[in-house]
């Protein structure tokens, strides 16, 4: 069976830097941090990145009955990836599939639930199960072909859309629908992640730096929400549609440590990075940018970079990293999808996100970092996103130039 080039030919965001991948883009161009002080009668302080965004635009107010906000913005990232992907509608609804990652679910309607004084909305389990966002996505574009939901924490959506991609690449769809989406910034999420002592700490007034992925001093990440999605089509689909193509989506590799619940582990990272490569039938010299996991926690970073140094090797200075997530926070589920879309407008721009409020590097980060201006990267050809999930997951993704 002949294997078929996938193409990206969607992107779509509902993030906190707004609700437009360019104009996102931009953003993490110019270091633009979304992180700011959240929920002030907690006894410890707090930050995060959250989305501003209107339900309204995506649905009627009965229709919001029932669906948490993590589904919301789930809908609005799809439509807004088909929208840009120009999809038209001759796709059988057979042929249409959505990949989807999400890692807790509909925290907000189970928040109300624990606080709501003995009253439980009725429709809380529909509202707060993991797969309801691939449900609603589904059920607004009327897709019958497959709906299927990743729950692989930090490596959900990115685990999601490699495995839209082969599903495209082997032939068994025409387009899918591949992304994540995430909402937990309420207040027992919060709580909950600040005992296990990895978000960043922060002075008054100093939430917006207090990400430093691969800094000496970093402390940890920030929570974010929002969603992302792509539309996943063949090459030669695209270009018989004369469809723009954003990337190829050339490799993908999947592993898992089955070493630890919550400690990286190098050797598994270095698996996954080693088979997207192969997959992608490339050497590590020819990937010149990492959208790295990078969620500037003490061990995670160091683990990363060392990951990447096995599998560089003398390869290691031609690659530039950077973390995005000291700019629009840690998706959790969402991560893997956000960061793709990133490193897919890097590619195509040929221009690099910086690794924001790291003004003296770790130098046991061994990698060569992106400035905090940013940078240009007039040859680049080949990225990876990589997204490393407790549960011992790793996922890697990786897109050349069309």
């Amino acid at each position: 069976m002949s294997m078929q080039a996938v193409a990206v030919t969607g992107l779509g965001v509902v993030s906190p830097h707004g609700s437009d991948a360019a104009a996102m883009f931009e953003a993490l161009l110019q270091g633009r941090s979304a992180i700011a002080p959240v929920f002030p009668e907690l006894p410890k302080p707090a930050c995060a990145a959250t989305v501003a965004f209107d339900p309204l635009q995506w649905f009627t107010k009965m229709q919001l009955t029932g669906v948490d906000r993590v589904s919301q913005l789930a809908v609005a990232a799809a439509d807004l990836a088909l929208r840009d992907a120009g999809v038209p509608g001759d796709v059988a609804p057979e042929r249409l599939g959505v990949y989807a990652g999400c890692g807790m679910g509909g925290a907000a309607a189970l928040e109300a639930a624990y606080r709501g004084g003995g009253r439980v909305p009725p429709l809380t389990i529909p509202a707060f199960m993991p797969n309801a966002p691939a449900a609603h996505v589904a059920m607004r574009h009327k897709v019958l072909g497959p709906v299927l939901t990743y729950s692989v924490a930090c490596a959900s959506s990115a685990v999601a859309i490699a495995e839209a991609a082969a599903a495209v690449q082997r032939g068994d769809l025409d387009v899918a629908i591949a992304g994540g989406s995430e909402a937990l910034i309420v207040p027992g999420v919060v709580l909950a992640w600040q005992a296990m002592h990895t978000l960043a700490a922060f002075d008054e007034g100093m939430a917006a730096t207090s990400v430093r992925p691969f800094a000496a001093d970093r402390s940890g990440f920030a929570l974010g929400e929002g969603a992302a999605f792509v539309v996943l089509e063949s090459a030669e689909r695209a270009r018989a549609r004369g469809a723009r193509i954003h990337a190829r989506l050339a490799g993908w590799g999947i592993s898992s440590d089955a070493a630890h619940l919550t400690k990286p582990d190098a050797a598994g990272q270095a698996r996954a990075l080693n088979a997207a490569l192969r997959r992608a039938d490339l050497a590590p010299r020819d990937v010149g940018y990492c959208n790295a996991h990078g969620t500037a926690t003490k061990a995670g970073d160091l683990v990363e970079c060392e990951a990447l140094a096995q599998v560089f090797g003398d390869a290691l200075p031609g690659l530039a990293v950077s973390s995005t997530k000291a700019l629009h926070g840690h998706l959790l589920g969402a991560a893997g999808a956000l960061e793709a879309v990133v490193t897919v407008q890097a590619l195509a721009q040929r221009r690099l996100p910086p690794n924001a409020h790291c003004s003296a590097p770790d130098p046991e980060c061994r990698v060569p970092l992106v400035p905090a201006e940013g940078a240009a990267a007039p040859q680049l050809a080949a990225a990876i996103s990589n997204s490393f999930a407790f549960g011992g997951t790793n996922a890697v993704l990786l897109f050349t130039r069309d």
